[in-house]
């Protein structure tokens, strides 16, 4: 057997809303809405994170994220109104976010050569 995709769901108690807070997290809009109340964001050719409509689960989401540059991902979400807390003491150094219903977004610089 070979896993081919990784998807991580989000779940989320006020869709539009949280749609507009994860397009500023991702800086763009969704690759696709499978059904109401779910947007995909394909964030690599073997990624994709959706966010889906699901109040009884909103607010337990984990999402860890690896970027190329962590400094600019963070000037980005400030420039879209989201401020992240920053985390030097951890390492590697690292960025935590959360949506309006309290699921958690780790952001780290990714140590693998680009």
């Amino acid at each position: 057997m070979k896993i081919t995709h990784t998807f991580v769901g989000v779940p989320v108690s006020d869709f539009a809303a949280a749609y507009k807070w994860y397009l500023g997290l991702f800086g763009r809009a969704a690759d696709m809405f499978p059904s109401d109340g779910e947007a995909v964001w394909r964030l690599t050719p073997n990624s994709s994170v959706y966010v889906v409509a699901d109040a009884k689960r909103a607010g337990n989401g984990l999402l860890t994220l690896a970027v190329d540059d962590l400094d600019a991902y963070a000037n980005r979400l400030r420039l879209e109104g989201l401020t992240p807390d920053e985390h030097s003491a951890a390492s590697p150094r690292r960025l935590m976010i959360s949506d309006d219903d309290g699921n958690t977004v780790k952001l780290f610089a990714d140590p693998a050569p680009h």
